[in-house]
């Protein structure tokens, strides 16, 4: 009893920096684009998961590269469509659409995992887009419905990911070093993408923004990572959603943003949908 309590105390650490991430990453967008946001998160993150894994003595060989690889490419992919849909959606909105994932999860087991859908899910999952239709409202001339669709494709490359870290699971690779591939193929990716565009240096009053969005996402990696080795599987899954109740009350103190009522209920029928496939 006393590690479940433990584990729900981590969980709870872990949605509330990943809150704390998102906003982070709505402040910089005023002055960062989504890549050089990516590049100072993941590189910040792969410094301090480098050094714990000397201090752990956690080698960074692995034999199953091409799995970190196809995680990490598309983790990567996911985060870039996510901050971007961050800097141009509610907080709130633009997390739960992400964390659409369970929900393609479970579509996309059969064909990565080779695991039968239940009907039951199928259910689920249609729960769930009806609350993506109600958060989206689509209308091919506004702007917010574009910047949706990439939120919710953020869903299913993290949906996608999330299925290659269950396989390294699977073969006993270190937590640690599936976050070190990830954060190292992220600066890379990012760094790349931003050549062509023009970079902008941080100065005195963004540098601690970016400070925090790196270590912010670091805890919650490393919390969340411990939530679930002590913890109970089923009762972090539904914990997990509270990064986007979090994130609602940060968009809305802080931001000053306006949900209608359709979004609540959208974003309300995600939360449960998410939390009931988490847990088939």
């Amino acid at each position: 009893m006393l590690k479940l309590q433990k584990g729900t105390i981590w969980m709870v650490v872990a949605t509330f920096c990943f809150a704390i991430m998102g906003a982070c990453v709505k402040f910089g967008s005023a002055t960062f684009n989504p890549n050089e946001l990516v590049f100072y998160r993941s590189g910040i993150n792969l410094i301090i998961v480098y050094f714990l894994m000397l201090a752990l003595n956690i080698s960074v060989k692995t034999k199953y590269i091409t799995l970190h690889l196809k995680r990490s490419i598309i983790g990567f992919l996911s985060l870039i469509l996510f901050f971007y849909a961050i800097s141009h959606l509610p907080l709130g909105t633009a997390i739960s659409l992400n964390y659409t994932s369970p929900l393609f999860v479970g579509l996309l087991m059969p064909f990565v995992l080779g695991r039968k859908i239940k009907g039951f899910l199928l259910c689920t999952v249609f729960l769930g887009f009806l609350g993506i239709t109600l958060i989206l409202k689509p209308t091919f001339a506004n702007q917010s419905f574009y910047a949706g669709v990439i939120g919710l494709l953020s869903g299913l490359g993290a949906g996608f990911a999330y299925l290659y870290v269950t396989q390294l699971g699977q073969v006993k690779e270190p937590s640690l070093r599936t976050v070190f591939y990830f954060s190292l193929i992220s600066t890379i990716g990012a760094a790349l993408f931003a050549i062509p565009e023009q970079i902008q240096l941080p100065d005195v009053n963004s540098i601690w923004n970016l400070l925090l969005l790196g270590i912010s996402a670091t805890i919650a990696q490393l919390a969340i990572t411990r939530a679930y080795k002590i913890g109970s599987t089923l009762g972090n899954a539904g914990l997990s959603y509270l990064t986007v109740i979090f994130s609602t009350i940060i968009g809305v103190v802080i931001f000053m943003e306006y949900l209608d009522w359709q979004t609540y209920v959208g974003i309300l029928l995600i939360i449960i949908s998410g939390v009931i496939a988490s847990k088939k």
